[in-house]
């Protein structure tokens, strides 16, 4: 993600070479996202991903690296943190908390096709199915609490017309939260960041398969309906207009019941949370233009694209 830690060659060889993962040929820094400082490393026992932890501290960071460690044990395609010689899968580096995790085959597909949808949709159903027995437990930190703490923060910097709609969709949320039907949907681990550019594929086989969910450092406990409110609002929504492409969005519904069957009140209250799920990235988009942090290769995304959605969801409610 972007770099706001610079990181000396020398001080992450020490690192690799105190974890076992060989000697360091290469370093370089990754420049995509927003949160974290990330560097691909080579070594000469593979290729591994090193994250400087910029917001989470370190008594947050365990519950991301051992949800991580045990959905890789159940066979998922996740990054695994690699421990020390006691075990411990967080460390040190820069003055930071650090981790190093496997990296990962493939690349995203920006354009996702209907089958991409359909192995999105049956893989978050296996994620949500295998996390069900994880022990850790966490507060999503980007959950409606952190909408409305933001919401405050953000509001008197818009439009009038922007202001109004984000202060009319924060009320609304807290109704949906605090009613039964809210309080009644199935919560467990989530990982609330499953955008296109966070799930590899890879055609090595002849075949586009997917082959790696990364960046689960947004994860926490919530609805799981929310995970797949945050995936229909990007792999199957139009770009320009922010209207969800239904096709898509029923394929992926579909693959995902193959693993773990909506309830009820899931289906009811899609639309509700495809709204949460649009309101929660157009004010992280929203803070990343209006109040933002200095980083090497920050490159903050347009939050109009969010707004669009919001208001496409609020104009056209779509039930799987």
């Amino acid at each position: 993600m972007a770099v706001y830690t610079e990181v000396a060659f020398e001080s992450a060889a020490a690192l690799c070479e105190r974890l076992g993962l060989g000697l360091l040929s290469a370093l370089q820094g990754i420049g995509s996202g927003i949160e974290n400082t990330n560097y691909r490393l080579r070594t000469t026992r593979g290729q591994f991903v090193l994250t400087l932890f910029e917001r989470l501290t370190r008594e947050q960071l365990p519950y991301y690296l051992h949800l991580m460690q045990h959905l890789a044990g159940h066979g998922l395609p996740v990054p695994r943190p690699q421990p020390g010689a006691a075990g411990a899968l967080l460390h040190e580096l820069a003055g930071k908390p650090a981790a190093i995790v496997s990296w990962l085959p493939g690349s995203p597909r920006l354009a996702p096709a209907l089958s991409h949808c359909r192995q999105m949709g049956e893989m978050l159903g296996r994620l949500h199915v295998a996390a069900a027995d994880f022990g850790g437990d966490q507060p999503h930190l980007r959950g409606l609490a952190w909408c409305r703490a933001t919401a405050a923060l953000v509001q008197p910097l818009l439009a009038p017309a922007q202001a109004a709609l984000l202060a009319a969709e924060t009320a609304f949320q807290q109704e949906v939260a605090t009613s039964v039907a809210g309080a009644a949907l199935p919560h467990g681990p989530i990982h609330a960041d499953l955008f296109r550019d966070n799930v590899m594929f890879d055609d090595a086989a002849g075949e586009d398969r997917l082959s790696g969910l990364i960046d689960f450092y947004f994860a926490g406990t919530d609805a799981l309906l929310f995970d797949i409110a945050v995936c229909l609002n990007d792999w199957c929504t139009d770009l320009d207009s922010g209207r969800l492409d239904e096709p898509r969005a029923a394929a992926f519904v579909a693959s995902y019941e193959r693993a773990r069957a909506l309830s009820h009140g899931e289906r009811r209250l899609m639309p509700a949370l495809l709204r949460a799920a649009a309101l929660r990235f157009w004010l992280s988009r929203l803070v990343d233009r209006h109040l933002p942090r200095a980083a090497t290769l920050l490159q903050p995304k347009d939050p109009a694209h969010f707004e669009r959605v919001l208001q496409q969801r609020i104009a056209r409610p779509w039930h799987p």
